[in-house]
């Protein structure tokens, strides 16, 4: 029977492993086949996440011009080129590092949040940090349907009405934010090293990485090349798992029950979490404690999730209205209902406007990546048959049980990659 031709440009990768599927050894597990059938299917393969260029930062763009950069781009990261290194150089000594505008938004409140504890004891007043908080506050913020950031400002307060301006350019008037490059935060939080792959390294590299190497996007360059020629995400990724759904190889492994494959990996007593009267901020600070993307709000019980944040709704804190007054007070509660509000607002899409998203255990692999990928999120919690919460399963897990690493796989595949400062968490 002749098969129906591919829908997407991800559907044809899932026909390559299927090709490769029916001629692979037959006395391999199912396990050994997926390795072997992803070890023989390069990079360069990937469809293009942005088929346009892809948009780099130079290290000495300022953090406001970074932050407009992403939001102008409507992308959460990307790449930073160091301006100092020579032309010719390769991609390893040309990029510092891949950064999130989340980690830059933690970074700043981390900040303020210094100089608001150093100017209660008199040693900061009149700092640039001090300063900027103090105008910030007598700003409001609104995102227009072009996605732009503007601001309005508080009548009473006459520096606000002298600033004017968009939030972006109030931020760029700062001394604070003319001196501080986006190079000079190299190492904070949600800064990931610049591991590239080669167009030649195989969809099992890459998966690997994406998965029990924590890896949250991968840059590809052409062996040689001095330029980026694509970035592969965990979102990408189950997009194409997606994309695959009704084909032999994938069926195989798809209609097994999450159960049957180990997940949730993490036991219940070991899940991060918050409760809803806690404020918004713990929240924000145990993801960067415990170096994870997203956690669940508790109802008082702590038995059942409300609601869930992600590093990236920290964006929130600096661009709405009622939060950013009360950014340091407000409960993650108020934060999920205020959020809601402003989204609503604004008439924008987003995974906050829905409930909780949850699966049970005798879901199968299928149900949950379709429903994330639909869905545009990234964690999905496990309830059992009260709604109470056991667990949780990322996109990582999903890709950690799609492959598994051979012995001695990776050899000095790391060897060449600059560390990580030691003060840094990805």
């Amino acid at each position: 029977m002749e098969m129906e031709s591919p829908r997407s440009p991800e559907a044809e990768i899932g026909h390559r492993v299927e090709d490769l599927w029916e001629v692979v050894e037959p006395q391999l597990s199912p396990s050994e086949k997926l390795n072997s059938c992803f070890e023989d299917i390069p990079v360069a393969s990937f469809p293009r996440t942005h088929p346009s260029q892809v948009i780099e930062i130079p290290s000495d763009a300022t953090l406001a011009q970074t932050v407009k950069i992403l939001s102008k781009n409507k992308i959460l990261s990307a790449p930073i080129r160091n301006v100092e290194a020579p032309e010719e150089a390769s991609w390893m000594d040309k990029y510092i590092g891949i950064v999130e505008f989340a980690g830059i938004a933690m970074w700043l409140l981390s900040q303020q949040s210094d100089a608001a504890a150093n100017g209660t004891a008199g040693s900061a007043a009149g700092s640039p940090v001090a300063n900027l908080v103090a105008r910030l506050g007598s700003f409001t913020f609104r995102r227009t349907s072009s996605g732009r950031v503007e601001t309005t400002t508080d009548s009473k307060s006459d520096e606000a009405v002298s600033v004017g301006g968009s939030f972006f350019e109030t931020l760029t008037s700062s001394e604070f934010y003319k001196n501080t490059k986006v190079g000079d935060i190299s190492g904070s939080f949600r800064w990931a090293p610049f591991l590239a792959l080669q167009t030649s390294d195989t969809f099992l590299t890459m998966l690997l990485l994406l998965s029990k190497y924590r890896m949250k996007s991968l840059p590809v360059v052409e062996v040689g090349g001095d330029k980026i020629e694509n970035i592969i995400t965990q979102s990408s990724v189950v997009h194409m798992l997606a994309e695959c759904v009704g084909l032999p190889w994938f069926e195989s492994w798809g209609t097994k029950k999450l159960s049957e494959l180990g997940l949730p990996i993490m036991k219940p007593y070991k899940l991060i979490k918050v409760n809803e009267d806690q404020p918004v901020l713990k929240a924000f600070q145990l993801m960067r404690e415990k170096g994870v993307g997203g956690l669940p709000v508790m109802d008082t019980s702590g038995a059942k999730a409300i609601g869930n944040i992600s590093i990236r709704d920290v964006q929130y804190l600096l661009t709405a209205p009622k939060i950013y007054k009360e950014h340091r007070t407000i409960t993650a509660k108020d934060f999920l209902t205020e959020v809601r509000h402003h989204l609503q607002e604004q008439h924008e899409a987003s995974p906050l406007l829905h409930d909780v998203i949850t699966c049970k255990k005798d879901d199968t692999i299928k149900d949950i990546i379709l429903r994330l990928d639909s869905e545009k999120i990234h964690r999905i919690y496990v309830v059992d048959d009260k709604g109470n919460t056991e667990g949780v399963i990322t996109l990582r897990d999903i890709i950690s049980k799609l492959v598994h690493e051979p012995r001695h796989y990776f050899g000095d595949f790391f060897d060449g990659v600059v560390p990580l400062p030691p003060n840094s968490t990805v």
